[in-house]
């Protein structure tokens, strides 16, 4: 409830402050800290990204601001509203609540959801509350399995009992509360597919531990279920991604925190998480190198460009990792381990490279 109020009165304090611009006959405007990489700090103690103290003035009268301007305050009160009547939204609601034409005008607030989205991102930043805490939410992303039983929204949920397709992890997971947790460990990966492959293999149960899964980029909320499972149970967490730099920034942004959401990172990044593959030194150890994926120029690109930033550079380890793909000129996917048997990644693989703690953090 704290929370919620919270909320609601920063945004009727944005509401209040813009109001008395206008009453002074000054130029309305709100004060945005610039979500960029130039504004990005990487903190060596906490070992996560934070965003920097630079701030741009977004200004109405101002034909560069004016449609931001708008775009912010009329999302500012799709939440507030919201917030009042104690309900949720998707991003493609609140899309929609706020599309339409300005009167007199043959202009649209927004034009398509990726102007709303950014908005909201902004509004985030305004008001130091989380898109959550705004009361929206994004689509379901991700599934989950393993020994743990949980209670969400009255409901007593068993993750070991939800057949082939598990938990569909929410975008908000404040409001779970954990009743039992039994696993050791946590393995992320990030392609469904593969998480597929252990849940019909058991994985889970016989190494007792959680799978969870997106597609691909990983969902605000799997980042935050996963910091919960780590704090509240001090959980190890292992991350399989494909082999290369996307799969790595995939590892990155669950340990470091984005760059996007550097100034939510303490509700997000891990620090302690970490990499288990695939490495570069796998293509050899299991015989996979007519599995390979021949560079293109895009990769070879975003290697460089992740292997210059300040959360990687200094790590040698790392480094080498980035050397030995460089040299290698290809990716590999993690399905390839397939042709070593349909089960191999779960009967051999993984539990081979847990046992002997073949990761790279």
């Amino acid at each position: 409830m704290a929370q919620k109020k919270q909320a609601k009165q920063v945004i009727e304090d944005l509401g209040k402050d813009i109001v008395s611009q206008i009453k002074a006959m000054k130029n309305p405007s709100i004060i945005v800290p610039i979500r960029a990489l130039s504004n990005i700090n990487y903190n060596e103690k906490s070992k996560t990204l934070e965003l920097g103290d630079k701030t741009g003035n977004r200004m109405f009268f101002n034909v560069a601001h004016t449609k931001r301007f708008l775009q912010t305050v009329e999302v500012a009160s799709a939440s507030l509203n919201l917030i009042n009547e104690n309900k949720n939204a998707s991003l493609r609601d609140v899309f929609y609540q706020v599309k339409r034409t300005i009167p007199g005008t043959h202009t649209n607030i927004v034009d398509d959801q990726t102007e709303s989205d950014a908005a909201i991102e902004d509004l985030e930043l305004i008001t130091g509350q989380s898109r959550e805490e705004l009361h929206i939410n994004a689509n379901k992303n991700g599934s989950v399995a393993g020994n743990v039983v949980i209670e969400d929204r009255g409901d007593t949920i068993d993750w070991s009992k939800l057949g082939s397709g598990g938990w569909s992890i929410p975008s908000n997971v404040e409001l779970i509360t954990f009743k039992k947790v039994t696993a050791k460990y946590i393995l992320y990966m990030e392609k469904a597919a593969v998480w597929e492959r252990l849940h019909e293999d058991k994985f889970w149960d016989k190494q007792n531990c959680i799978i969870i899964s997106s597609q691909g980029q990983t969902t605000r909320g799997i980042r935050r279920l996963l910091q919960r499972l780590y704090e509240e149970f001090n959980l190890p967490i292992y991350v399989l991604t494909d082999l290369d730099s996307w799969g790595h920034y995939i590892y990155s942004v669950i340990k470091f925190g984005s760059i996007n959401l550097a100034h939510i990172s303490g509700k997000m990044a891990i620090p302690s998480v970490r990499y288990l593959g695939i490495h570069t030194k796998d293509i050899e150890k299991y015989g996979l190198e007519k599995h390979l994926i021949k560079f293109k120029e895009t990769d070879i690109a975003r290697l460089k460009q992740i292997s210059e930033y300040d959360w990687f550079k200094n790590n040698k380890a790392w480094q080498q990792e980035f050397a030995a793909l460089k040299k290698l000129g290809a990716k590999a996917e993690i399905q390839a381990l397939s042709s070593r048997g349909i089960s191999f990644i779960s009967e051999k693989y993984l539990p081979e490279k847990i046992k002997n703690k073949d990761f790279l953090e």
